[in-house]
């Protein structure tokens, strides 16, 4: 009778021991709190020429882009030679003029600027005055390239306003010109469409302000 018994509860307390054994197994596993699970991939960013810009490109800004014609499709503002609350705000980065009238932006330019290497400009930031050295065209033999409609915002005249480039035989650089307001190309200068360079040559005041910026 003793021996029964015994095998019984022998038998009873194996099978107790493999039930819970089975059920340790079947729970699901928890993370330990306070352990945070790394993550290796890092989240890039990437900012387009607009993320850059100060102000946001007017509904009238012409569309598609056209060199040949001015940058937006409403009249030019009237300038008096007079007026001394003129400034012109160029990004670099955003690749834009913004001609303004106090602190009111009264019209935007498409513009390609330096090329940036190593996150650097060609064309130096800063804060300058338009001068009165201004022409038709000039052409660099050692760029093999030249501009029309020139206007310069630096003493040695290294550093201007000017058209989209021109070839040593005088005609556009219709595959540099196709960059003008979509990103950095010339060797420092600020290229501008023709007819907004030639508005420029005669109609911004000597002493204008110059703000330039990457942003």
């Amino acid at each position: 009778m003793k021996k029964s018994l015994l095998k019984v509860l022998t038998a009873f307390c194996i099978i107790l021991i493999c039930a819970i054994s089975l059920a340790r197994i079947s729970m699901p596993t928890q993370p330990k709190v306070g352990n945070k699970v790394k993550d290796d991939k890092k989240t890039v960013v990437i900012k387009t020429a607009a993320s850059y810009r100060p102000y946001q490109d007017p509904n009238d800004l012409r569309s598609p882009f056209n060199w040949k014609k001015a940058s937006e499709t409403k009249p030019y503002p009237k300038i008096k030679h007079s007026e001394n609350n003129l400034k012109i705000r160029v990004s670099l980065k955003g690749n834009r003029v913004y001609v303004l009238r106090g602190n009111k932006r009264i019209y935007t330019m498409l513009s390609s600027a330096g090329l940036f290497k190593k996150n650097k400009s060609l064309t130096p930031t800063g804060t300058y005055k338009i001068k009165y050295d201004r022409g038709d065209s000039f052409y660099n033999p050692e760029l093999n390239e030249g501009a029309n409609n020139w206007t310069s915002w630096d003493k040695e005249n290294v550093y201007l306003f000017h058209s989209v480039p021109t070839k040593g035989n005088g005609k556009y650089n219709i595959k540099e010109a196709e960059k003008l307001g979509v990103k950095p190309a010339s060797h420092g200068c600020i290229r501008l469409s023709v007819p907004d360079s030639r508005w420029l040559v005669e109609n911004i005041p000597a002493g204008t302000k110059v703000i330039i910026k990457n942003n």
